[in-house]
């Protein structure tokens, strides 16, 4: 279950409200409110957010709650086209692996990305693309 379908049940919850009755409060049909929560559909539109925090007495706490579950539920992950070929390559072995993995791979998984680390050692092998050498001026060539 995505970290929208998690929070709009546990909102619905809170402020004991149906589906149905929640659904006539933002216009939406109940059957889209009940596939938002079990997470048949991806996150929402950010018209069916502003809705929602419309219909529901939401707390500063819980408006910034909501719009960071909305961006973690994101099922689509996109690489830039010159990205390196080790970006591509983890993706793959991510997309390959990832439903099989347990709680405890994916939690190692997430604290290794929060490190940070590679910003801190540089080798030759980090999976980067190779570094341009900028080629020199013959003695002869005119500058530019």
């Amino acid at each position: 279950m995505s970290p929208f379908s998690e929070l709009l049940y546990r909102l619905r919850c809170r402020y004991d409200v149906r589906q149905t009755e929640l659904a006539e409060r933002l216009g939406y049909e109940q059957s889209y409110i009940s596939a938002l929560e079990i997470g048949i559909k991806g996150p929402p539109t950010d018209e069916f957010v502003d809705r929602l925090q419309s219909a529901l007495p939401l707390s500063h706490a819980e408006r910034d709650e909501l719009r960071k579950a909305v961006e973690a539920s994101n099922r689509k992950l996109v690489l830039e086209p010159d990205a390196p070929t080790a970006h591509f390559l983890l993706l793959d072995d991510l997309r390959k692996e990832l439903g099989q993995a347990s709680p405890k791979q994916i939690e190692m998984i997430r604290d290794i990305l929060r490190l940070r680390l590679r910003d801190t050692f540089e080798s030759d092998d980090d999976g980067l693309p190779p570094r341009r050498i900028r080629r020199r001026r013959s003695t002869t060539e005119a500058p530019m």
